[in-house]
Parts: C-alpha cells; sequence; structure tokens
C-alpha cells in the first residue's frame, strides 16, 4: 500500500515542483531589476551615423554613449547592442529582441502609441545631398514634388519618408533604401537624384563615403508643414510596461542636462549646442 501510495505521490510533486519554477520564471522581477541583476542591458540600434554605430568593431554614437552614462550610474555597467534595420526597432523592442532603443529616434506622436520614448536628448533639422553641381537644382523637398520624374532615397522607416509625402512629394518619387550607406551609393550611381535624413547624419556619412560625386545642398531650405517648420527631437524608447526603466532614465538625463555633461557627451559627434533639445519633454511631444 505504502509503495502504491509512492507512486502516486511522485508524479504529483514533480508537477509542484515545475510549477514553482514557473511561477518563479513569470515572476523574474522588471526589466531594470533584471539589468541591475546581470549588469547588464541589451540595445537595439540602426547603424546610423552620429546616432549609434559599428565602428572599429564597437558600437558608439551620441545616443549610446547617453546610454552607456546613464546605465553606469545604475550599476549597469555592459550594454550589450544588436543591429537591426532602423525599420525594425521599434517591432523588435516590443518582441523583446532588446530592452531599449537608443538609435536617437524621433518622438512623434505615431511612434508614441507603439512605445514610451524618454525626455528628448537633441534637437536638430534635416539635411539634403544632391550630384555634385546640383545638376536638378533641388534645394527643398517641395522642389522634389514640382519636378516631374525627380527621385529621393530615404532610410526605411526614417520620418524623412512623411515629411516628404506632407508636402506633395509622391510615393512613386521615394525609394526606400535599408540604411544610409544605400542612399548614398543610390546617388552615387544615378539611380536616384538626392538623399536626405538629419542634418548631423548627412554630414557624418558624407564625411565616411568620401564622395567625390556628391555633395550637401548648404541652402538647403528646412521643411515647414501645416505652416509650422519641422525640427525632430530625438530619444531613447521603451517599451509600455517599462516605466520604471524609462522613468529612472528620465531623472538620469535631467542630471546630464543640469550638469552640462550632455552637451559634452553629444559634443564629439557633430552636435552643437544649438542641438540641445533645451526644456521639450516626451509628454509634450508626443501629443504633436
Amino acid at each position: 500500500m505504502k509503495k502504491l501510495l509512492r507512486l502516486f505521490l511522485l508524479p504529483v510533486l514533480i508537477l509542484a515542483v515545475a510549477g514553482c519554477g514557473q511561477l518563479d520564471l513569470a515572476s523574474s522581477g522588471s526589466t531594470l531589476e533584471k539589468a541591475k541583476e546581470e549588469k547588464k542591458i541589451t540595445v537595439g540600434f540602426a547603424n546610423e551615423k552620429p546616432y549609434a554605430y559599428k565602428e572599429n568593431g564597437k558600437v558608439t554614437g551620441e545616443a549610446v554613449e547617453i546610454a552607456r552614462e546613464i546605465f553606469k550610474k545604475q550599476g549597469i555597467d555592459q550594454v550589450e547592442p544588436v543591429l537591426t534595420d532602423f525599420g525594425s526597432l521599434i517591432p523588435g523592442l516590443k518582441a523583446g529582441r532588446f530592452d531599449v532603443i537608443t538609435a536617437g529616434m524621433y518622438i512623434t506622436p505615431d511612434r508614441c502609441k507603439e512605445v514610451n520614448f524618454a525626455d528628448p536628448e537633441y534637437s536638430i533639422g534635416e539635411g539634403l545631398a544632391v550630384k555634385k553641381g546640383n545638376p536638378k537644382n533641388i534645394k527643398s523637398y517641395e522642389d522634389i514634388a514640382k519636378k516631374k520624374g525627380a527621385t529621393i532615397a530615404v532610410m526605411k522607416g526614417a520620418i524623412e519618408e512623411q515629411y516628404l509625402r506632407d508636402v506633395g512629394v509622391k510615393k512613386d518619387q521615394i525609394k526606400i533604401v535599408p540604411d544610409q550607406p544605400s542612399g548614398i551609393s543610390a546617388l552615387e550611381a544615378g539611380r536616384v537624384d538626392a538623399i536626405t535624413m538629419t542634418g548631423p547624419s548627412l554630414r557624418a556619412v558624407l564625411e565616411s563615403a568620401n564622395s567625390k560625386s556628391i555633395e550637401e545642398v548648404k541652402d538647403f531650405k528646412q521643411p515647414s508643414i501645416k505652416g509650422k517648420d519641422i525640427r525632430g527631437y530625438g530619444a531613447a524608447a521603451f517599451r509600455k510596461d517599462d516605466k520604471e526603466l524609462k522613468d529612472l532614465y528620465d531623472k538620469e538625463l535631467g542630471k546630464l542636462k543640469e550638469s552640462g555633461k550632455l552637451y559634452d557627451i553629444i559634443k564629439p559627434f557633430g552636435f552643437t549646442k544649438d542641438d540641445l533639445p533645451g526644456d521639450h519633454t516626451a509628454e509634450q511631444l508626443c501629443k504633436g
């Protein structure tokens, strides 16, 4: 009888232990608690200068270095980068491929529906590059819209695609490329008439490419949509349920702003004091 009882209780005990294991896994703590425990956090980036990119085997950029400084203060010494297409950053974050996006992504109302943004770390305008001598005399997004057959390359998922559509550029005039170097290649090969991205990013990419056949449009007219000049504000982004991590990031970012250290971090990447975000907050920018 005792033998039968033991045989009956054994699978029950195994199930109980397995159940406890599942319970522990389900309540293993928040992303912040896990990062502090492991002293490691995983970040998504899109290899876009000067925000987050790989150079000489190391991931760096203004967004990455800000994140490193903030997480280091919490004892999280290891920033583990995951390279992905810009357009896959938000889906990858939501799917749990990484814990935070540190790619200098613009805060927009549509993106705010998908993720929680930290407060902005910079504020900048757009840039435009064309063939040497600007043969089609393109000096604005509106010029692209007006010139029949004119085309422009934009990185997949970048806000510039929406800016172009808002000023009247047709869908078939916009050529989507996976990353910024692909845009440079398309312009050099004559597959497009222009490329656009943020000003600092454009200058960094042109410097790396060292192309003799293309140039930045120095008298580029910044886009104006519905009578409002467009200026982008970039920030780190988090999953909706990682409020604790986002709030801590905002707190530490605020300290960097107050001390002046934020400028010290972004200056080596080509940013000026005019590119600082001022008093703008993610909450304000999410409202549009």
